[in-house]
């Protein structure tokens, strides 16, 4: 039985670890060749060498998500690889430093928008330059997260980036609807990932408040936001578009 994503090019980044690895794992299940893409080329190597094992169609690109150059290099190799793109999970973020409101420094407010907001916003330019050129549509999804939803103390720089995604996605995708291209967003809660693991270190009394605030009372894994992304990438979710989509065990609903 065929994949969701059989026949599809899609671009990842952020693939080195946590939910972008693991979403390139899911879609070469499902049938996409991948061009997957992150900042620290042995983690990116680690990735390719995976899905390689599994006999994935996929080439690894370092790339640096907050210059243009990168970005539309990322997608100029994709075409030069496969022909075309069809679908791209733009998912390169960081935490950055914690720091409340007033205590937030210049130098990692402008380092975390410029990756995760500036970044999502030049990727999505290459994209959908290609996807129009080429004809035929396509599909985004960038990652946000309940951060980008919800106030989150000790974090500004961090929720205002992913309030940011969350709003440049609805933005796309109005924009671009009637030519086809669909463009959402996943929201991930508290998701076990290298970068969570960081917020969490030494700090077992935060994985416990978000274990109790969550109806399904337990942390997330990166495959379930794969699987998330795999669905909104496939023509099952075809009518689906603007969507910042929670995958955080009903946390946002409480």
């Amino acid at each position: 039985m065929a994949g969701i994503l059989e026949g599809k090019v899609a671009l990842i980044t952020g693939a080195g670890s946590g939910i972008g690895r693991a979403t390139a794992q899911i879609f070469a299940r499902e049938g996409a060749r991948l061009l997957i893409a992150d900042l620290v080329e042995a983690s990116g190597a680690e990735t390719l060498k995976m899905l390689k094992d599994a006999g994935a169609a996929a080439v690894f690109m370092r790339a640096d998500v907050a210059k243009a150059a990168d970005a539309e290099a990322l997608v100029a190799k994709t075409v030069e690889t496969y022909g075309r793109l069809d679908c791209a999970f733009n998912n390169a973020g960081i935490e950055g430093a914690l720091a409340v409101t007033h205590k937030c420094t210049e130098e990692n407010w402008a380092r975390v928008i410029s990756i995760n907001l500036t970044g999502v916003w030049l990727c999505m330019k290459a994209e959908i330059t290609q996807m129009l050129k080429q004809g035929g549509g396509g599909s985004i999804v960038n990652t946000s997260s309940d951060a980008g939803l919800l106030g989150v103390k000790g974090m500004p720089a961090y929720v205002a980036s992913k309030h940011g995604v969350a709003g440049l996605t609805k933005a796309a995708a109005i924009e671009y609807g009637r030519q086809g291209i669909r463009v959402n967003a996943v929201c991930p809660g508290p998701i076990r990932t290298p970068m969570m693991g960081r917020l969490l270190l030494d700090r077992p009394d935060v994985e416990e408040s978000f274990v109790r605030a969550e109806p399904l009372k337990r942390m997330g894994e990166p495959a379930e936001i794969g699987e998330a992304v795999a669905w909104l990438c496939s023509d099952r979710a075809s009518y689906v578009t603007g969507l910042p989509l929670p995958v955080d065990g009903g946390l946002i609903a409480t």
